[in-house]
C-alpha cells in the first residue's frame, strides 16, 4: 500500500520505525498481532459484498476497533510503542492532508472532453494520465482525470475501464520521477539522484506501459461501442474552474515544505511535538480555500460530495495503525536475511508486499538489506550514490547494485496496482466509480479477474527479461 505522501520528518525513522526496531529482534512483536490487519482487510474485501448494510453502518467503528487493538499493545508492552506510533499518526495525518487537498481541488475543477469513449481516445486519455502522474503524482493525476474519463465513457463503461485506469493512471505511470510515487521520493531524500529513476526506469517503463495499453485497446475494441450517452459537441478540451488548477499547483509544491527537503524549514514536529508539520497544516488550509473558491458549476458537474474521502479516512486510518506489527517483522526478516536474496528474490518480495503494505517503508527496509550486501549503510548519502551508480557484488561477482535498486523500485511501485488498497488513489478510484453507479469490481474480483491474470504475466515478463540474476 503507498501512501499519497511520505513523512519526510527525520527519515530515518519514518519508515514505519521498521528500519529502527529489526536492529533488536527482542523488540518485535509477536506474530499474532498481525491478526487484525489480516482480519481488517479481509471484512474490507467482503463487506460491501456479503453484509452490506452491516457494513457501511459500521465499517468505521470496525476499523477504529481493530487499530485501537493494535495500538493499546503498542502503548503499554512494547518498547518504544508510542515513538511508533506516533511516527504512524505522523504518515496518517500526511497522508490524510494530500489526498483531501487533491480530492477537493479537483472536485472543482470540471474537465470537459468533447469526444465519446473510443478505443484510442480511452487508450490516450490513460497515456496522458501516466505522463502527468510523474509531474503531480500518481493521486494527483487520478484525481484530476477520473471524472472525465468516466463521462467520455458513459453509457459504455465496464468494470476493465476502472481498472486499467487504476493499473495505468494510480500506478504505473509514476515510475519515472521521484514526484511520481513516495517510495522513490524516499529514495531521492535517502540520496538517489533524482534523474537517476528516469535514466534506469525508463525502458521497464515504457514497456510495461505500452504492454497495459495495448491490453487495454484490445479490451476496448472488444466491448464494442454499447449505449454511450456521452454527448460529442464541439472539438478538443475545455476547463470550468480553472483557478483549482492554480490550487492545485500549490498542493504539489507544499509537498516540499518540509526541513528534509529545505535545509532549515521549521518543523512543528520538533518545535512542539505535534504529529503535524506546516505542510500538513497548510494542505488543510488549501483544502478548505478550494472548497470555498469552486465553481459550482464544476462541483455540480463533477457530482462532487465528501463521501468517498470519508470512507477512505476511516478506512485507512485501521490499516495504517494494523500493519505495523507486519512492517516490523518484514523488516527485521529483510535486515537478516538479505545476504541470501537475490535480484530477483528482492523484486518479487518487495513487489508482494507492497501489493498489500505501505510500499515507502518496504521500500527502505529492502534497500537497506540491499546495501548490506554491498557493505554500505542507509544513513550515508555517499553509499546510496555509490549503490545507485553500480557497484559490483562481492558474491555475484556479474551483478551490479543499481540492478538491484532498479528491482526494488521498479517492485515497489508496479505491485501497488494489485489490489484496491495497494495504493491511496486506487481506492479512491473506486470509491468516486461506486458513487457514480459504476459497475466496479469487488475487492476480491479486482485481483482473481485483473491482478492475477492480467498485472501477473506482465510483471513476470518483465522480471525475466530486466531482473532474471
Amino acid at each position: 500500500m503507498s501512501n499519497a505522501l511520505p513523512v519526510l520528518v527525520d527519515v530515518e525513522t519514518a519508515a514505519g520505525s521498521a528500519v529502527f526496531m529489526f536492529q533488536s529482534p527482542h523488540h518485535l512483536p509477536p506474530i499474532w498481532l498481525v491478526v487484525p490487519f489480516l482480519l481488517l482487510l479481509l471484512m474490507i474485501a467482503t463487506g460491501p459484498l456479503l453484509y452490506h448494510r452491516f457494513w457501511e453502518e459500521h465499517y468505521s467503528k470496525i476499523s477504529i476497533g481493530l487499530g485501537g487493538v493494535v495500538a493499546l499493545y503498542y502503548s503499554f508492552v512494547i518498547e518504544h510503542g508510542s515513538r511508533i506510533l506516533l511516527h504512524t499518526l505522523e504518515e496518517y495525518i500526511s497522508f490524510l492532508a494530500l489526498i483531501t487537498a487533491l480530492f477537493v481541488t479537483s472536485g472543482g475543477i470540471l474537465v470537459r472532453i468533447h469526444k465519446r469513449g473510443t478505443p484510442l481516445i480511452n487508450g490516450a486519455l490513460l497515456l496522458f494520465g501516466a505522463l502527468i502522474s510523474n509531474f503531480i503524482g500518481t493521486t494527483g493525476a487520478s484525481m484530476l482525470l477520473i471524472r472525465p474519463y468516466l463521462r467520455i465513457n458513459e453509457g459504455r463503461i465496464k468494470p476493465f475501464h476502472i481498472v486499467f485506469f487504476i493499473f495505468i493512471v494510480s500506478n504505473i505511470g509514476g515510475a519515472l520521477t521521484p514526484i511520481g510515487d513516495p517510495p522513490l521520493f524516499l529514495g531521492f531524500l535517502k540520496g538517489v539522484p533524482f534523474f537517476w529513476v528516469l535514466s534506469k526506469l525508463w525502458i521497464p517503463w515504457l514497456f510495461t506501459l505500452v504492454t497495459l495499453l495495448l491490453l487495454f485497446i484490445a479490451f476496448d475494441i472488444r466491448a464494442g461501442k454499447g449505449e454511450s450517452k456521452a454527448p460529442e459537441t464541439g472539438v478538443g478540451v475545455s476547463v470550468v474552474g480553472a483557478k483549482c488548477l492554480f490550487i492545485l499547483a500549490f498542493v504539489i509544491g507544499a509537498v516540499f515544505l518540509d526541513p528534509a527537503v529545505i535545509s532549515g524549514f521549521p518543523s512543528l514536529q520538533k518545535m512542539f511535538h505535534l504529529p503535524f508539520g506546516i505542510r500538513e497544516l497548510l494542505l488543510f488550509v488549501l483544502s478548505a480555500v478550494a472548497w470555498k473558491s469552486a465553481d459550482r458549476e464544476a462541483v455540480r458537474g463533477n457530482e462532487f460530495n465528501f463521501s468517498p474521502i470519508r470512507e477512505v479516512a476511516f478506512l485507512f486510518i485501521g490499516i495504517f495503525a494494523t500493519m505495523i506489527p507486519a512492517l516490523e517483522l518484514i523488516g527485521a526478516y529483510a535486515a537478516s536475511h538479505a545476504e541470501e536474496f537475490s535480484v530477483t528474490r528482492f523484486y518479487w518480495m518487495t513487489g508482494a508486499l507492497s501489493g498489500v503494505l505501505d510500499n515507502a517503508p518496504t521500500y527502505l527496509n529492502f534497500l537497506a538489506g540491499a546495501l548490506g550486501k554491498f557493505g554500505l549503510v542507509m544513513n550515508q548519502v555517499s553509499d546510496i550514490k555509490k549503490f545507485a551508480a553500480g557497484i559490483h557484488s562481492p558474491v555475484q561477482g556479474d551483478v551490479t547494485s543499481d540492478i538491484y535498486l532498479m528491482a526494488i523500485s521498479i517492485a515497489s511501485v508496479f505491485f501497488g496496482s494489485m489490489t484496491y488498497i495497494g495504493n491511496a488513489p486506487n481506492f479512491m478510484v473506486k470509491n468516486i466509480a461506486s458513487h457514480a453507479k459504476i459497475n466496479v469490481p469487488d475487492f476480491f474480483e479486482y485481483i482473481y479477474k485483473y491482478s492475477l491474470p492480467v498485472l501477473i504475466p506482465v510483471f513476470a515478463l518483465l522480471w525475466w527479461i530486466f531482473f532474471n540474476y
